[in-house]
């Protein structure tokens, strides 16, 4: 249809679109605990200047994206089993940790599996003789460790 415009992209988990109303809204928290977590620091919503347009220093109307709103509940859910802010900034740090270790633990079992058949294509593209014989032993799989040794000569 020629006068149809494009449907709208929705925006990005990180993208700061909602002000603070509609994020208190969405997360079931007053707009002042809003401001409060962000001065205590468990919350960094996203600011803008004159005009809407983003900017990073502190001037501006707060910005929230959906990531953020669910930071705000995960916050409300820690604070209404009794824990402390204090508690809740220590609890979501360890979180942010263990996603980065999870991250980094994916990214270092995909390098050691592809160095491990480079090596398998290495040794198999190469000649072998009786007294220079690469060996490669396989692990059991509760390993991730590769052996490599040559015969003395």
């Amino acid at each position: 249809m020629a006068g149809r415009r494009p449907q709208p992209t929705p925006p990005a988990p990180d993208d700061a679109v909602f002000v603070i109303s509609v994020a208190a809204q969405l997360s079931g928290l007053h707009p002042q605990t809003l401001r409060t977590y962000e001065r205590v620091g468990l919350i960094t919503p996203g600011r803008t200047g004159g005009g809407g347009r983003p900017i990073s220093v502190q001037s501006g109307g707060r910005r929230y994206s959906y990531r953020d709103v669910e930071r705000l509940r995960a916050i409300a859910e820690l604070t209404a089993a009794g824990i402390g802010i204090e508690g809740v900034k220590r609890i979501l740090d360890l979180e942010n940790a263990v996603d980065a270790l999870r991250a980094r633990n994916t990214e270092l079992v995909a390098e050691l599996e592809a160095t491990r058949e480079a090596l398998r294509q290495a040794l198999a593209a190469r000649p072998t003789t009786p007294d220079r014989l690469p060996a490669l032993r396989q692990q059991p799989s509760s390993s991730q460790a590769v052996v490599v040794w040559r015969r003395p000569r």
